[in-house]
């Protein structure tokens, strides 16, 4: 059973078990005849061959409070689009599927590129910002919840716990962060988060002081979860970061539109457990080294927004700070997993450390050579006004697709 006690600055709402599934889909239902509820999807095509998305589609028949879910597909040729759309006729809700490499999206995503406004990478950032797009466009949900497709733990009360807090219409709440212990085998993962995010925030106070922004991102749990919620207007001036700095830069975008109070973060799982990244010290391209770096470049460029000026002796401060307090975590986990029967390999994670420490100098090296560097995607209010139709094509490429290719 979770505590009740509130850390940091951003309102935590607990999972105390006191509570059934069926009871809060029944209210959420009712939510729903006034403030509709959707979904959005990232997903490339190969997860619709995994274990995860087919028992997440199971899961998500049985909701009744969903008006619409739309789920954005990459890596997909036309024959496989063709069958995501068959894939997903188990939903009972309306749905739409976003053929991303289509010839009608392409068609879209170069035109807003002429005008400087397309993502630069492909990527979770790119398939999540289409999505937003048409959600905003179709104008049908008030309140939207985002998942992974990679979940093999899954079950529909994630969803509800999740959407609940933006969806309650006596809550004032725009954004929900969800959170969870990622336990599962036996052992302890989530490293980035356990292992670069909280050590280096921790860092960055000891090395450049006391900065609200830093008390922010310290105050959730899971920073780097990929579930949230949120009111449909928080998607029209959002700027996301197109690499995997994504969950950092939405919590950063937060932060920077709206005050404390109107932002929580909610317990939605007993164990949850997804696909693993590799850690692919060797490649700063790929893995989990990529993913630090992009990480790290979002905190350095966010914390530069509030006049934070860097160096190469404060990265290299920056570097020898975190090392010490990681190191630190390591017996800290190390403990915390023996207490609970669960494994944890200490070379493992101090190699994991060591190759953050080596990405953190790295990030702060390419933030400092690419002053720059635009890796935000505009937000969809600049696109509106730029391209006043992007809205109406999205829609009518989004349905020409189906209607072509829906058997």
């Amino acid at each position: 059973m979770g505590d009740f006690y509130q850390n940091g600055i951003v309102t935590t709402l607990h999972n105390l078990r006191q509570r059934s599934l069926d009871d809060m889909e029944l209210e959420l239902k009712e939510f729903a005849k006034v403030r509709p509820m959707g979904l959005i999807l990232p997903a490339l095509y190969s997860e619709l061959e995994g274990e995860a998305l087919p028992k997440i589609v199971g899961e998500l028949a049985k909701v009744n409070y969903l008006d619409e879910i739309i789920i954005g597909i990459d890596r997909a040729d036309e024959d496989q689009y063709r069958r995501a759309l068959e894939f997903f006729k188990p939903l009972n809700q309306s749905f739409k599927v976003l053929w991303n490499e289509g010839p009608r999206l392409r068609a879209i995503d170069e035109k807003l590129r002429a005008e400087g406004l397309a993502p630069l990478e492909l990527g979770k950032g790119r398939n999540v910002w289409y999505c937003m797009g048409y959600t905003l466009a179709a104008e049908k949900v008030e309140s939207v919840a985002l998942h992974d497709c990679d979940i093999v733990t899954y079950d529909r009360s994630l969803l509800a716990r999740l959407i609940y807090p933006v969806a309650n219409p006596g809550f004032n709440y725009e954004f929900c962060k969800g959170y969870y212990a990622r336990v599962a085998d036996g052992k302890i993962h989530g490293r980035v988060s356990r292992l670069l995010v909280t050590p280096l925030i921790r860092a960055l106070k000891k090395t450049l002081g006391s900065y609200d922004y830093l008390e922010f991102i310290d105050s959730f749990r899971y920073p780097l979860a990929g579930e949230f919620s949120f009111r449909a207007d928080v998607m029209t001036d959002i700027r996301i970061p197109s690499d995997w700095g994504l969950e950092i830069g939405v919590l950063s975008e937060l932060n920077r539109n709206y005050a404390n109070n109107r932002l929580c973060q909610a317990d939605i799982a007993d164990r949850y457990d997804h696909k693993h990244q590799d850690l692919s010290p060797e490649d700063a391209a790929r893995g989990l080294s990529k993913m630090s770096i992009d990480i790290s470049k979002a905190l350095f460029r966010k914390l530069a927004t509030h006049g934070v000026v860097f160096s190469s002796e404060t990265f290299r401060s920056i570097k020898a700070t975190y090392f010490r307090i990681a190191l630190d975590f390591v017996e800290t986990y190390f403990n915390d997993a023996k207490m609970n029967g669960l494994k944890l390999d200490v070379h493992s994670e101090e190699k994991a450390v060591e190759m953050f420490a080596k990405n953190i100098l790295v990030a702060g090296q390419n933030f400092l050579d690419n002053p720059m560097e635009q890796p935000f995607i505009p937000s969809w209010n600049r696109v509106r006004s730029a391209l006043p139709d992007t809205f109406r094509q999205l829609i009518e490429a989004v349905e020409a697709d189906m209607e072509q290719y829906q058997s």
